[in-house]
């Protein structure tokens, strides 16, 4: 059920919040293409994110770990599963929240064409990289560290320029901005809406990084499961 219970929401909030302010006539971009646009793109994010951590906890909450660790099951293949499933879910959430989205409010993502396919591609692997960051954390402290499986994204959200442009966030912290993935994305998107073209750099900062956390977020998941695993607190977390 929450598969569909807070995409829905937020298209619904920010897309009713969209429209009046389109009505002020303020001039510049189609506000509602810009906002939720956005939303579409974030949801995607988010539920990437959780698709990962979230599994694990569910694992973790039907004390199912011995069982699946006591099988030949490897930790890339159940990684690899989560992400599967994860996706799933993702394109039941795009399923309902886009034909949603164009039936209240005329927007068509599709109107992005194929720039789509390399935004969406860098959100879900950020997203995973999130989710698997989020995972080994709740490996090292236990489930008293299980709020990043909700809040860590909402963490990064206000720096990741979703809603606004990153020059409308202070000068001193443009640079944190620039070193998410996602803002690059959410750049891009805007460029694409207000100008038509592919904006290159963007897309290449955004692959670079993206691919460079998640080597880096592997290289700490494999660290914090080995060391559960040698110490025998894998068994013990609740």
């Amino acid at each position: 059920m929450d598969i569909f219970y807070w995409p829905v929401m937020e298209i619904l909030i920010w897309g009713f919040l969209s429209v009046y302010i389109d009505k002020l006539q303020l001039g510049g971009l189609n506000v509602v293409t810009v906002l939720l646009g956005a939303i579409v793109f974030w949801v995607l994010l988010d539920q990437s994110q959780k698709a990962v951590s979230i599994a694990f906890l569910e694992e973790v909450w039907e004390k199912n770990l011995l069982n699946i660790f006591v099988t030949p099951l490897t930790v890339s293949e159940f990684l690899t599963s989560t992400i599967f499933v994860g996706l799933i879910r993702i394109i039941l959430a795009a399923l309902v929240m886009i034909p949603l989205a164009f039936f209240l409010y005329s927007f068509n993502l599709f109107t992005l064409g194929l720039y789509l396919i390399p935004f969406v591609a860098i959100l879900l692997l950020f997203g995973w990289t999130l989710g698997l960051f989020s995972t080994a954390v709740i490996l090292r402290f236990g489930t008293s560290a299980q709020i990043f499986a909700w809040g860590f994204i909402v963490l990064i959200q206000p720096f990741s320029a979703v809603f606004y442009p990153v020059s409308a966030l202070p000068k001193f912290l443009q640079p944190l901005a620039y070193m998410i993935p996602s803002t690059y994305v959410f750049e891009g998107m805007r460029h694409v809406i207000a100008l038509g073209t592919l904006p290159l750099r963007d897309l290449a900062f955004g692959f670079g990084s993206t691919l460079f956390y998640a080597v880096l977020v592997v290289w700490f998941f494999a660290t914090m499961f080995a060391q559960v695993k040698r110490t025998g607190r894998l068994l013990k977390l609740d």
